[in-house]
């Protein structure tokens, strides 16, 4: 199994290998390394990113994706984060983020046997649904009140454009 590293910041302003040195420091608690990283600054609530989609394209079967948190990988809605994840699991990869602890089980080099496997394949794939539908409302939450709080600069004379 190799592991991929994958970084991604909204804006060009940002930073988005500022989380690199914990992925890389988790890996290395976790005695595995990373074997390459795919790093742009792109919305998550977009699908055209051509770094993660060069990452799967190069992923293996049963590889492993590693983030940070999975507002990294999504904040997608819910028709293109079904697309994601379909492309996730044509080839079996595993993702691996830091803020969510059962995904670090993908990591142990055997699992007790198959019910074991299942049961936290099971949930890992909860999480990451849930964690991907509240960063996308995140999102949206924080799409809502930028707008308002333009209207309202607009109102009192403020917004500048």
């Amino acid at each position: 199994m190799y592991i991929f590293g994958y970084l991604r910041a909204s804006t060009k302003e940002q930073d988005a290998k500022r989380a690199q040195d914990s992925l890389k420091s988790f890996a290395e608690d976790k005695g595995v390394r990373i074997a390459g990283w795919y790093i742009e600054n792109v919305s998550g609530a977009s699908l055209q990113r051509p770094e993660l989609m060069r990452l799967l394209q190069d992923a293996e079967k049963g590889d492993a994706i590693i983030i940070e948190q999975v507002d990294r990988l999504s904040r997608l809605n819910d028709e293109d984060w079904e697309t994601l994840k379909a492309l996730i699991n044509k080839k079996q990869l595993k993702v691996i983020s830091l803020d969510l602890p059962t995904s670090h089980t993908a990591l142990m080099k055997h699992h007790n046997d198959d019910f074991t496997s299942a049961m936290f394949r099971a949930i890992n794939n909860m999480m990451l649904d849930m964690l991907a539908a509240i960063a996308r409302k995140d999102y949206q939450d924080r799409r809502r009140r930028q707008v308002q709080g333009i209207e309202r600069a607009k109102v009192e004379g403020f917004y500048r454009g």
